[in-house]
């Protein structure tokens, strides 16, 4: 009789586990659903006198709609991108929302103009952030940026933010590729190979700047209908004269590398 009580209380308690974790998985499944983005615009400018283009700021950004604790993750993180971005100084600024962060920018440029009126130059400050790609298991959200602060040129380039739509957390390489550093062998041969440099030179050989000479993943990695696109950005890997490099590896190649997609 004890045995029986014995199995029956370990069925239960093996019924109720399978059904917290079919409960469990039907409520990621949910929020991976009701996740949804729409566009948001934020535009300001100076208002002092200007002659041609007036300093001004333009944000474009999808915002994150659903599951509160998975947009809040996601809308959080692309806040503090841009703010990483949209700043003048030696850090960025503390602000809390987009208007803030507006203010904030045209604050430092009005301060300077109104101290050296006669050099007074209009700075630029453009994000556009689109959702890329979409799966089950993988968001990819492009953010291009240019600012311009004074000086011969601007700064131009693109950031890939990667999440998970069931949770909203960013993904690192180490949750996007089985074995990270196999793949990083495989992406120096194929990068090589585009850029022509000898398998028995230097990764520098060509003019690049990898740091120690050592073969890197870029900062931004992007997924894309037909492949995924490593892409650097003026500055990260060659002079700013040589622009941007990329390499896109189709999936039919990349897929053996993938825990998502």
């Amino acid at each position: 009789m004890k045995y029986y009580a014995t199995l029956l209380l370990a069925l239960l308690v093996l019924t109720g586990c399978k059904k917290d974790t079919e409960e469990k998985t039907e409520t990621i499944t949910e929020a991976a659903t009701a996740l949804a983005f729409s566009p948001k615009e934020y535009n300001k400018k100076t208002t002092l006198p200007c002659k041609d283009i007036c300093t001004y700021v333009s944000i474009s950004v999808p915002e994150a709609t659903g599951p509160k604790v998975v947009v809040d993750t996601i809308n959080n993180k692309i806040f503090n991108t841009i703010r990483n971005i949209v700043y003048f100084g030696e850090k960025p600024t503390n602000a809390k929302n987009y208007e803030d962060l507006m203010a904030s920018f045209i604050q430092s440029y009005d301060e300077l103009a109104k101290k050296f009126p006669d050099d007074a130059m209009s700075w630029e400050a453009k994000i556009k952030a689109t959702v890329d790609y979409k799966t089950d298991s993988i968001i990819n959200i492009k953010l291009h940026n240019y600012t311009f602060t004074g000086g011969a040129h601007g700064y131009e380039g693109d950031r890939s933010l990667l999440f998970n739509p069931q949770t909203g957390k960013s993904l690192s390489y180490g949750d996007i590729f089985k074995n990270e550093t196999a793949f990083t062998a495989f992406a120096e041969g194929k990068f090589r190979a585009k850029f022509k440099i000898p398998a028995n030179k230097s990764i520098n050989a060509t003019g690049l700047m990898f740091e120690n000479e050592k073969f890197a993943l870029p900062q931004n990695i992007f997924f894309k209908e037909n492949g995924i696109l490593l892409y650097y950005n003026a500055y990260e890997v060659a002079a700013y004269a040589e622009q941007q490099k990329e390499i896109l590896i189709p999936y039919s190649e990349a897929d053996a590398y993938l825990k998502v997609k």
